[in-house]
């Protein structure tokens, strides 16, 4: 059993991650690979990535995320956004900067919101 779980939830257009453990260093990379592929081949390309169960996140973790936010933020209608940050991990997303290119929603009904709103994403579009 790995340390980490992503658990794939599909609403509509939009595919919900659904983290839990710890995605860490040492743990299973080729795991967290094989997840990314499958989410690829997919073909979904509105995503929310559920933080709730993860405690603890670096740079493998990051990684994941980075790998999945540019593979679907290729396509025109592309949308990434995190929910149920935690202060731990808001803390190494603020570190890497990635809080200000990744949408955080405070909640999952705002972030489904986001992801559904129309081609015109002021959020991701705004500098």
């Amino acid at each position: 059993m790995t340390g980490m779980l992503v658990e794939f939830e599909f609403r509509g257009d939009i595919c919900v991650l659904r983290l839990h453990g710890r995605f860490a260093t040492g743990q299973d990379s080729l795991y967290l690979h094989t997840k990314a592929e499958e989410l690829k081949n997919s073909g979904y390309v509105k995503i929310l990535v559920d933080f709730a169960a993860v405690d603890y996140i670096d740079s493998t973790g990051i990684g994941f995320l980075i790998g999945i936010y540019t593979s679907v933020t290729k396509s025109p209608n592309g949308k990434f956004a995190l929910v149920n940050t935690n202060r731990r991990v808001r803390d190494v997303l603020e570190l890497t900067r990635l809080a200000q290119i990744i949408h955080i929603c405070p909640s999952e009904a705002a972030a489904m919101e986001a992801l559904d709103a129309g081609g015109k994403s002021s959020a991701s579009q705004a500098s």
